[in-house]
């Protein structure tokens, strides 16, 4: 029997989200475990798989569609041979009535989908609403490119999309949103439309810094005790096999601000209008860069795995978050953030507090500095590190008391391996 395919929740914050592409087109055969479409939420974008077999017998939801409701029919699934039911569902019959179960379930987080807003300028003739007609060397050469062919006219017979018209949409360039506003500039200027993703980050974050009063502690941190650790723990580690492991400094600084949030537990919180929520495990959250904007894999329990453990776990959650492949569950929550741009030569900066979270720790590049050691002058690798916190929930006694405590850590590093 027909089945309604409904908008899938795949966060706890999802209220409604983007249907970026459909991966299966009407008349095509669904089993068990088939991605069929993809979905922009508040967070990434996701892949959604089947869950029943079938037919997909129509689409009510075009690619490209915004603000899909959560619990909204987006396509019917049929039996094999069975007609489809005449009619279209509207989104609020989905929250009027039970249904049956979703035939969809949440899949790994997958890359956004890049599909420019192009269309020839040949003449067709108009296919039916949810329906695009494309030879399959079209379809391949179009999935390769990353475009969507609802937006490409076609013009083969009875408007059918062939491969000169995916060709040239390739070689079109990227159409300004209707009605954005445009600016006058020398040179001319690209107008790329802001995906979900980067309209969460803005929001969030401009909420974050209007509403979370942010306060900064910054100190300096002698590295060389750390670094000559890490070189003797890589020295011993196999060349390879399952306990071959190689340590990054952003590994050990993870486990000193894990160790270091389990002796100063006061940065490991939360506010809320009520109470101050105190967590007892310490999952630390580590902002990386993809091409959408960041995402914060989590570290859970970072100050009771050891530095192979984090190393392992970091390297994995990294390329599966660059990947796309990241769940839900492996990047929502933590109780801390660290941010680390050392990488690019950065002296100091300041990070944003990712709420409800109360701190997040700025780590920059550890550089050779002239420091004084006794009496004498010396010459040892320095990194300026830099806490944001909540004022609300944390006063500057303590934040100071957490960087003083996070520094003995890192100077005299044999805590991390005991």
């Amino acid at each position: 029997m027909a089945t309604d395919i409904l908008m899938p929740a795949l966060s706890p914050t999802m209220t409604e989200g983007k249907l970026s592409r459909w991966l299966k087109q009407e008349g095509d055969k669904v089993s068990s475990g088939d991605v069929i479409a993809e979905i922009e939420t508040d967070k990434a974008t996701m892949e959604v798989e089947a869950v029943d077999e079938g037919v997909l017998g129509r689409i009510l939801v075009p690619a490209g569609t915004e603000g899909v409701a959560v619990n909204a029919p987006i396509a019917i699934l049929v039996d094999d041979g069975e007609a489809v039911p005449d009619g279209t569902p509207s989104g609020n019959a989905a929250a009027e009535a039970p249904k049956e179960k979703p035939v969809v379930e949440q899949a790994a987080a997958a890359p956004a989908a890049k599909a420019p807003q192009v269309a020839s300028n040949a003449p067709a003739k108009s296919a039916p609403e949810g329906r695009v007609f494309a030879s399959p060397l079209a379809k391949r050469i179009a999935k390769d490119a990353g475009i969507d062919l609802a937006s490409v006219k076609g013009s083969g017979p009875n408007g059918r999309i062939v491969k000169r018209d995916v060709e040239s949409a390739k070689a079109a360039p990227v159409a300004a949103s209707k009605g954005a506003a445009t600016p006058a500039a020398p040179g001319g200027f690209t107008s790329t439309p802001l995906s979900s993703m980067r309209k969460v980050i803005a929001r969030r974050l401009t909420e974050s810094k209007t509403t979370v009063p942010h306060f900064y502690v910054s100190i300096d941190m002698q590295l060389d005790a750390l670094l000559a650790l890490r070189s003797q723990l890589n020295k011993a580690s196999p060349e390879d096999g399952p306990d071959a492991f190689k340590l990054s400094v952003n590994d050990m600084l993870v486990k000193a601000a894990a160790l270091a949030l389990r002796r100063v537990p006061g940065l490991n919180v939360s506010f809320t209008e009520d109470a101050l929520i105190q967590y007892n495990d310490v999952d630390i959250s580590i902002a990386v860069s993809i091409p959408d904007g960041l995402i914060t894999p989590i570290i859970r329990q970072a100050d009771k795995k050891t530095l192979r453990e984090i190393s392992n776990e970091t390297k994995d959650l990294v390329a599966r978050a660059r990947a796309g492949k990241l769940k839900p569950e492996e990047f929502q929550g933590g109780s801390f953030s660290i941010s680390n741009m050392g990488m690019f030569g950065v002296t100091s900066f300041s990070a944003i507090i990712n709420p409800p979270q109360a701190g997040i720790l700025a780590i920059a590049a550890g550089e050779k500095r002239a420091v004084v050691k006794g009496d004498a002058l010396a010459v040892a690798t320095v990194m300026t590190a830099t806490l944001s916190a909540d004022h609300r929930v944390v006063d500057g006694a303590l934040g100071a008391q957490w960087m003083s405590t996070l520094r003995s850590i890192v100077e005299n590093p044999i805590a991390l391996v005991i």
